[in-house]
């Protein structure tokens, strides 16, 4: 990411999307902000480069420590919609029951967010 994303600025466009209860309620400038910021979010609080979350066309982020990737495709990605992502992020959906309805595609055996999201709480932004 480019610059970052000052916190009032991004968890005002959460809350947007919390509020919209809906991605396609939202406009896609704020959901592309929301999006980037929690990807943000996630990439603070579990540094690292093991593992490549990916929510197309919005952004992408590497986290988790462990060995470090730098070229080529990455052995550990999750990619997921914008909607789905959010959802995850806010903990508004578990990645159990993300994972078990389709909803995200988590390839390599590190590929596992559990115990890393929620990276915002949604019920502080309403």
């Amino acid at each position: 990411m480019a610059r970052r994303i000052g916190d009032v600025e991004g968890r005002d466009a959460v809350a947007a999307f919390v509020r919209a209860d809906a991605a396609a309620s939202v406009d896609r400038s704020t959901l592309a902000l929301a999006v980037r910021y929690t990807l943000q979010l996630l990439a603070e609080r579990a540094p690292g480069g093991t593992v490549e979350v990916r929510v197309p066309p919005f952004g992408a982020v590497q986290c988790i420590e462990g060995p470090r990737h730098t070229r080529g495709t990455p052995p550990n990605v999750v990619e997921t919609d914008a909607a789905t992502w959010l959802g995850l992020a806010t903990g508004s959906l578990a990645w159990v029951d993300a994972r078990a309805a389709g909803r995200v595609h988590a390839s390599g055996q590190r590929a596992d967010l559990e115990g890393v999201v929620p990276v915002i709480d949604a019920a502080r932004l309403a």
